[in-house]
This record gives C-alpha cells, sequence and structure tokens, in this order.
C-alpha cells in the first residue's frame, strides 16, 4: 500500500483466489497495507508472519482502516456535490481483524513445512520489532532450489534490535534497495548532530516527525540512554501518538528480540521511577494543550514523512519561528511534506494553507531503520557462491546503483526485475507478455 490512493485500489496482477499463502516479512505498511484487500477478494489461505509482527501489524491495519474511512467520507462530501458515486474504503477495520486472525506465527531460525515441497524459515533482519528475512527451500521433480528475501534489512549497530542475520546459501536472492545509492551519516555523528540541536535551542521547541513503528521507540531509547549528558531534565518530552504508544508498548513485551545493550536499559526502566518530564499523550485534548508552550518541548509525533496526523499541528504552530527546530530522523518519500523541508522549500502548504518556513530544519540520517548502501552489501555479502540477484523495493536509481554495486564487488549476476517477470529458482528468469 502507497501513497497513491488510485494505485492501492487497482486490481491484483492475479486472481487472489488462487494464492495459497502469503508470507510476511514485517509490519510495515507498504508490506502489509493491502493484506486486508487480498481477502476481501477471495484469499483464503494463511498468512505467515512472526509473533511481533502480527501485534504490529494489528495496529497499523486498523489505523490504516479508520483513516481510509475518514479520507472517504470525506470524499464523498465533494463527490455528492457534484452528483459523482460514493467512494467505499479500501477496507474496513473488520476486514483489518480478519487479516490479523488470518496470521499464523513462526518464531526465527525455525522451519515449518508450508506446502508438500515448500518449506519456510525466518531470521531476523534487525529493521524493526519481528522484522524477518525469509528463506524458502522449493522442491519440484526431485530437485531442490532456494529462494532468499532479505525483506527490509536495518543498519548494522543500530539501537535495540540485533543486526540482520547472515543467510550463507541461497540460489535466488531478492534484497530492497531503498538506500541502494548512499550511506547513512556515521552513528556517532548523528548522537553527536541530536546533542547540538538540543544545546542550541533552548528558546524554542524541536519538533520530531517519526515513524510509530521502530523510529519512535528509537528515539526513546536514545533520550532515555544520553538524558544526562544531552541535558534532557530542562525539557519537557511528549511522545505525542497514540499508535506510537501503543507500538511502545509492544516493544516492551519482546525482549527476547532485544540486543544487549537494550537488555540492559529495560532493566534499568524497571530499576528506576519514571521520569517526571516524560509524556505519552494519547488524547487530542492533551496534545493540543502542547501548542501552548513556546519554549522547552521536545515532540515526538506521526507521521514519520509529515504527510499527516499530529505532526502537522505542532508544524503549523512552529514552521515560521526561527528559535524552533525540526529533526528530520528517517527516509522522506518524493511528494511529501517531510520531502520538501528536507529539500529547502521556503514555504510550504499544511492543511490547505500556506506556511513560512522559518524554522531550523535539520536531517539526521543515521537513524533510519533502513541499512545503507555499505549494509546491504554487507548482508549480501554473506553468500557463498553466486546466487542470482533480483533488486526490488527501491526508486530507480538506488534499485540500479545497487545492481551494478553487487556486480562490481561481488561478481553477482544481478537484475531489476519488471512486473511480469517469472523467476524460476532452478533456471533462469524470462518476461511474461
Amino acid at each position: 500500500q502507497g501513497e497513491d490512493e488510485d494505485e492501492n485500489r487497482d486490481p491484483f496482477a492475479f486472481d487472489p483466489r488462487q494464492i495459497d499463502a502469503v508470507i510476511l516479512s514485517h509490519g510495515h505498511i507498504d508490506h502489509s497495507g493491502r493484506l486486508p484487500l487480498l481477502l476481501r477478494q477471495g484469499f483464503a489461505g494463511v498468512i505467515y508472519t512472526h509473533e511481533a509482527t502480527r501485534d504490529l501489524a494489528f495496529i497499523l491495519l486498523q489505523d490504516s482502516a479508520r483513516l481510509g474511512e475518514y479520507d472517504v467520507r470525506r470524499e464523498n462530501v465533494q463527490r455528492a456535490r457534484h452528483g459523482l458515486k460514493p467512494l467505499e474504503p479500501l477496507y474496513t477495520p473488520e476486514d483489518a481483524v480478519e487479516t490479523v486472525n488470518r496470521m499464523v506465527t513462526l518464531p526465527y531460525n525455525q522451519k515449518h513445512a508450508v506446502f508438500a515441497g515448500v518449506v519456510l524459515r525466518f531470521q531476523d533482519a534487525g529493521h524493526i520489532l519481528g522484522s524477518a528475512i525469509t528463506e524458502v527451500w522449493l522442491t519440484e521433480n526431485g530437485r531442490t532450489g532456494k529462494i532468499v528475501y532479505s525483506g527490509d534489512l536495518g543498519q548494522y549497530g543500530s539501537p535495540i534490535l540485533n543486526d540482520p542475520v547472515t543467510i550463507e546459501d541461497a540460489d535466488v536472492v531478492l534484497i530492497e534497495s531503498t538506500y541502494g545509492d548512499r550511506l547513512h551519516r556515521p552513528q556517532q555523528g548523528t548522537l553527536d548532530e541530536i546533542a547540538r540541536v538540543i544545546a542550541d535551542a533552548g528558546d524554542g521547541n524541536i519538533l520530531i516527525p517519526a515513524f510509530a513503528i521502530g523510529r519512535s521507540q528509537e528515539l526513546l531509547y536514545l533520550l532515555g540512554t544520553y538524558g544526562e549528558e544531552w541535558g534532557l531534565g530542562k525539557w519537557q518530552i511528549f511522545l505525542d501518538s497514540p499508535m506510537a504508544i501503543e507500538a511502545s508498548m509492544v516493544y516492551w513485551n519482546y525482549p527476547g528480540l532485544y540486543d544487549q545493550d537494550a537488555l540492559l536499559m529495560r532493566q534499568r526502566v524497571l530499576d528506576t521511577p519514571p521520569p517526571e518530564n516524560m509524556h505519552f499523550t494519547r488524547f487530542a485534548e492533551d496534545s493540543k494543550k502542547i501548542n501552548d508552550i513556546e519554549r522547552g518541548a521536545i515532540v515526538i509525533a506521526g507521521s514519520g514523512m509529515c504527510n499527516g496526523g499530529r505532526i502537522l499541528y505542532h508544524l503549523k504552530r512552529n514552521i515560521e519561528r526561527p528559535e524552533c527546530h525540526v529533526l528530520i530522523t528517517g527516509y522522506q518519500a518524493e511528494g511529501t511534506l517531510g520531502r520538501e523541508l528536507v529539500e529547502g522549500a521556503a514555504e510550504v502548504e499544511i492543511h490547505q494553507w500556506l506556511y513560512r518556513v522559518a524554522a531550523q530544519v535539520h536531517t539526521v540520517g543515521g537513524l533510519s531503520a533502513h541499512g545503507d548502501q555499505h549494509d546491504l552489501l554487507r548482508w549480501a555479502g554473506g553468500f557463498r557462491g553466486s546466487p542470482r540477484f533480483y533488486v526490488v523495493h527501491g526508486e530507480e536509481s538506488p534499485k540500479n546503483v545497487l545492481m551494478h554495486m553487487l556486480d562490481r564487488q561481488y561478481g553477482y549476476p544481478a537484475s531489476v526485475p519488471r512486473r511480469g517477470d517469472v523467476i524460476d529458482v532452478t533456471g533462469s528468469s524470462s518476461r511474461v507478455e
């Protein structure tokens, strides 16, 4: 599911009734968002995923369904004025619940026979909680081939989660390419920049647009870890996102997926009283009160690309104030308000009103939940032999750059597949016309 609602309503390129099972790598909406629509159109099988992904997908799909219903109601008001037929939402909260009920959960590093001749295993991808690299063994006519799908890969050494698991054997590898053409800032540089922003922002507020799942939890972890060093005692810190609060509770319930440092942090939290300057604002009335604060507030709010959610109201209140700061901590897709801010727009539109951008905008790329080009190549370098690589899930430039880097650095045969291509795990790929 993407930003273009018309494309989200496009028919699937296959008959959902003919699909036996789905493998879900992680809960983010760009991976899970059309699953309820798949069910509505006749898919009767099960969805294999990790237990933590199921819990996060429940939150995300419910939220997506509610937002979809709201957008359709608003659109139908305009359509009624022009005598047009009303639209139906892409799916409902009830559809989302049914989708989650179809999920069969598997732990990491455990093989599961899905069907005769099909064996599945998940490994930790280190992207968000429950994210999975997928290994699939396919046996047909006495021959077995193995396909590996990277899912979205996390950064090596990032907070909370473990590093992506190295896979050594495959015939075919599907690898994501979100940051296939660029490198993140070193993590220490990222921490130093956050410290500088906090030190320089004493006369205003700091707004941090953040994805509810993954980024918000990482920010809370960093604020907790470096709170004394960064002088956060004089700030009021708000996690202003009901969905991020729910997701944080899910993260809290899966310590078995943490790295060692996160486990120690979790124990410190259990051993000490909660800080008085940390606020979790579930309700809209409490969120509105934040905008009465002129200085000394750090506000973490969704959405992460500034294309909706409570962050828009905080931007409207602070974007024209030069003493305020906006901290961009993740990937900003083309066409989003976040992308405009990163690219230095002098003026932006929020809720159909234009606002002058006077606040200081900082891009902190080192916090991305996605691995950069170095991370992707490091993971790809773990394979023995010379599996065929297909570069997917990215804009055209990063896909093509990563494709050439896989060939240049490792000599892997690599290509960028197109819709309609068929991959034979024990043979070659050919275009279906």
